[in-house]
């Protein structure tokens, strides 16, 4: 009959442990079979006279179980304290890269305005010169054209810059989000 108590005692215990432990933890079966072998360890060592006593197992078991989950823990902080790192240097990165991007955007629009004044100079001289016209027309022709090239090329960086301008807005709205809701885990 004590055999049957402490069966009946062992399978609530092990359904505890299968829905408190995560899922790193051993099968069901194992974990029957170790009870089995335990209390079979437990009626021979009681019918055997051994100084060991019922009551002292379940503690040590039960400390074991306790530093099971003290690790567990501390493993889990640590991912957590990782994963916040990650997401900070990711956070850190887009910022870099969006300032570089800034930089680069400024840089374009100077020399867009460079370019700008340039024509407006070709411009200022063609109308001022009327010697050599058919001459000084073809040249002002092609620089109008390679001018004209150059604008076209960067209005087109101006609109790469400015989709990457937004693309790391965005970026960086969700790295705000991600570090929000991992602290809300993390507490």
């Amino acid at each position: 009959m004590s055999s049957l108590y402490t069966r009946s005692k062992e399978f609530t215990r092990n359904r505890k442990s299968q829905s408190d432990s995560p899922p790193s933890s051993p099968s069901p079966i194992a974990k029957t079979l170790r009870h089995e072998r335990l209390s079979r360890l437990d009626t021979a060592s009681s019918s055997a006279g051994t100084s060991d006593s019922y009551g002292d197992r379940p503690s040590g078991r039960s400390t074991a179980y306790t530093r099971r989950e003290n690790r567990l823990a501390a493993l889990s902080s640590r991912t957590e304290d990782d994963s916040s790192r990650d997401y900070k240097k990711l956070y850190e990165s887009a910022l870099s890269e969006n300032q570089k991007l800034k930089s680069k955007l400024q840089d374009a629009q100077v020399e867009l305005a460079d370019i700008k004044l340039k024509l407006d100079k070709i411009a200022q001289q063609k109308q001022e010169k009327t010697s050599d016209r058919s001459s000084m027309l073809e040249m002002e022709k092609r620089e109008k054209r390679t001018l004209e090239r150059k604008l076209s090329e960067m209005e087109e960086d101006m609109k790469v810059l400015t989709d990457l301008k937004s693309d790391n807005q965005r970026l960086k709205d969700e790295n705000g989000a991600l570090i929000r809701v991992i602290s809300k885990l993390s507490k």
